[in-house]
């Protein structure tokens, strides 16, 4: 009966990177679980992102399917982190949680 242990920090996908007028869908702002200043942040540079999420068609037995993406710089003092998706996230995730993987690790 013991818990199952978590392999990633919790997140959740904010939006696109925008401007006043502007946004850009190749660029996707995530809030991480427990991180509040940039140096935090920092650590999670480089780190592997995945949302999941349900589909109405199964394929290969399963109905949830993964876009990966890759963390990339902060954004802003919060904690707000920037990550690039290969394929551009669609509107519908805004808001939605995510995985943050903790590889590729550095320590």
């Amino acid at each position: 009966t013991r818990q199952p242990v978590r392999l990633y920090a919790k997140g959740a996908i904010l939006g696109y990177k925008r401007s006043k007028s502007n946004s850009y869908a190749n660029c996707t702002l995530l809030k991480v679980d427990g991180v509040r200043t940039r140096e935090d942040a920092a650590w999670y540079f480089g780190k592997r992102v995945a949302y999941v999420y349900k589909a109405k068609k199964e394929v290969m037995n399963s109905k949830f399917r993964v876009m990966w993406g890759k963390i990339r710089r902060a954004h802003g003092n919060s904690g707000v982190v920037r990550a690039k998706f290969r394929k551009n996230i669609p509107p519908r995730a805004f808001g939605a949680p995510c995985r943050i993987m903790m590889y590729p690790s550095s320590i």
